[in-house]
């Protein structure tokens, strides 16, 4: 297998990017954030690529944080250009137009916390962990842990993990709301590879405005968010992928989409 920090594999319309350091717990340094980068931008020019996967190899960990090796020594602009280079990477990975899918394998701590949510949602393996642990260390989470921890898990929920920086076992993920669904180990990827092959199979045009709007409108006013919905909505009626859909549908048949 390639020496690579990040690696890219496609099967049909399912894109799997792998954190590739397992010697070291598949932890974030600058050179893997690049590297994740880069792949995320060829993931972008696929159109091939419908639903994204993403994990870490081996079995122990996800990503077990970032590399505090790397860390140790650096001053206030080391932190923050490291912070933005994380941070850019993420936004990246979650501005894709396609649905992403984090599968935790194992100990997902700090930056690993931090890129399965900037996913679209998690599934998790019965070994996985989570935590920010960042302020046991003097530091706080850097690559947007803050922001999307309270949008996933609610406000006072991401208070306690943040000031604690307690660990949470999958279960306790489930019941928070951090990740969708667990898995036994050896189900993990078969069952996000099913779920990825389901989104894969449907307009690619109509999961992109999908996508947007529930991104977009998080954060928005409800009048503003369902304005843009209903903008999106007939956005769709352009493409052939809804004569398509609604033809099948009419006829009792599959439909089949090709992205027009």
């Amino acid at each position: 297998m390639s020496d690579a920090p990040v690696l890219l594999t496609t099967d049909g319309g399912v894109g799997t990017v792998t954190i590739h350091r397992p010697i070291s717990l598949n932890a974030l340094n600058s050179a893997t954030l690049r590297a994740l980068r880069e792949q995320v931008d060829v993931v972008a020019a696929d159109s091939q690529i419908r639903c994204l996967i993403v994990t870490g190899a081996g079995e122990k960990a996800f990503v077990a944080g970032a590399d505090i090796s790397e860390m140790v020594d650096m001053d206030a602009a080391g932190g923050l250009a490291f912070a933005q280079a994380g941070q850019a990477a993420f936004a990246a990975l979650e501005a894709l137009s396609i649905p992403t899918v984090a599968a935790v394998n194992g100990f997902a701590l700090g930056g690993g916390c931090e890129l399965a949510l900037a996913c679209d949602f998690i599934y998790a393996s019965t070994k996985a962990r989570f935590g920010q642990p960042e302020i046991k260390l003097g530091v706080i989470p850097g690559f947007g842990g803050t922001q999307r921890l309270l949008r996933r898990v609610g406000n006072a929920m991401a208070r306690e993990l943040t000031y604690t920086g307690k660990m949470i076992d999958a279960a306790e993920a489930l019941r928070i709301g951090l990740v969708n669904a667990v898995y036994e180990p050896a189900d993990l990827m078969p069952k996000a590879l099913e779920t990825a092959k389901i989104i894969s199979s449907f307009g690619p045009r109509a999961m992109a405005q999908a996508k947007r709007v529930l991104l977009e409108g998080e954060d928005a006013p409800l009048g503003v968010a369902i304005a843009g919905e209903a903008e999106a909505f007939g956005r769709c009626f352009t493409t052939q992928d809804q004569k398509e859909g609604m033809r099948a549908f009419l006829e009792k048949r599959a439909a089949k989409f090709t992205g027009e």
